[in-house]
């Protein structure tokens, strides 16, 4: 079968397009023929084992993401059946419960071997099925990008119409939020660095935008669309950037969901308001099989439908990933088996 994988050396430029034997199914897994994947923010760092000893050993099949069919079941196997549509989850181990170190650990594309497959084989428990009006790339969006909105949202906060949430940006994470909030009843205001991305998402629902380059104090503006109040639930994709700036319109109790670091790792904010104001800082790392499966019910039960910006062959993985890396996307960048 085929399979991108890196190999003989960590860096972008060992990783290529190569083949292996065939995987079968033991006791307790599935195999499944891959038929689409997407890309998440960490596949671009995984090349480069930047997650250290936790990215895993050589060779290793990148990619987190993906949807496939039900091919072949092994002994034991109750919770699939041939010809389902299913997607992996991205913990492997995580089923339910608190998270801890095993947990946490076990996730696809490294160091479990991902998605860049023909075809996977692993244990039944890891993974679900996926709604049948979703198309295979839109499936293949769901496993960290939405389900890391899902957490933020939904399982780690109890917003309902009327809150306040502001989104940063317009990629996978932020654009699956904007949708799960507004499912909820809540007032979101997005910003970006596009007047055309912040059009689009207030096609989708967003009801205020701000542009953070033109308005570089961005937390001032937003905070007016409170009426002064601040917001109950702050979506923080940018890191040490925007942190300070999200602590300055976020409302006492209110929860910065702490997802990306895209503008820097390192902390420099003004850490008195987190005390003063009673502020909870809440990371966030996907979530649990069972968080999955309860926001699929929601995703089947209101239809909703993941933003796939661009859609890429499978030979066409590195362009993909530059297009990623470009920023260029509004939503989900995908890869078609």
């Amino acid at each position: 079968m085929r399979v991108f994988q890196i190999q003989d050396d960590w860096g972008m430029e060992h990783l290529q397009m190569s083949t292996r034997p065939d995987p079968r199914p033991g006791p307790g897994q599935v195999l499944l023929r891959i038929k689409a994947a997407s890309l998440n923010y960490r596949d671009l760092v995984v090349p480069n084992r930047g997650y250290g000893a936790f990215t895993g050993v050589l060779p290793l099949i990148p990619v987190s993401d993906g949807v496939g069919e039900v091919l072949e079941l092994g002994p034991g196997v109750s919770r699939v059946a041939v010809g389902d549509r299913v997607c992996p989850c991205f913990h492997q181990g995580w089923i339910a419960g608190a998270p801890d170190l095993e947990r946490l650990t076990r996730t696809l594309g490294g160091p479990v071997d991902g998605m860049m497959a023909d075809m996977v084989c692993l244990p039944e428990e890891g993974m679900v099925k996926v709604p049948g009006h979703l198309s295979d790339e839109e499936a293949a969006t769901l496993p960290c990008a939405a389900l890391t909105a899902w957490s933020a949202i939904v399982s780690h906060d109890a917003l309902g119409p009327g809150s306040r949430v502001l989104v940063q940006g317009t990629g996978g994470v932020a654009i699956f939020a904007l949708q799960f909030a507004k499912l909820l009843g809540a007032h979101v205001t997005v910003i970006s660095s596009s007047d055309a991305k912040l059009e689009r998402a207030e096609a989708l629902g967003a009801d205020a935008g701000i542009n953070y380059t033109t308005t570089p104090e961005w937390a001032k503006p937003a905070r007016a669309l409170t009426a002064g109040r601040g917001f109950d639930h702050i979506v923080e994709l940018g890191g040490a950037k925007t942190l300070p700036q999200s602590l300055r319109c976020i409302r006492p109790g209110g929860t910065l969901s702490m997802i990306g670091v895209l503008s820097g790792s390192t902390l420099a904010a003004p850490l008195g308001l987190v005390v003063t104001r009673l502020v909870r800082l809440q990371g966030i790392t996907v979530g649990s099989r069972d968080a999955f499966e309860a926001m699929l019910r929601a995703i089947d039960q209101h239809r909703l439908q993941p933003v796939v910006d661009r859609v890429f062959a499978f030979d066409e993985l590195k362009e993909a990933m530059a297009y990623l890396k470009s920023g260029a996307h509004f939503g989900k960048v995908c890869i078609r088996h």
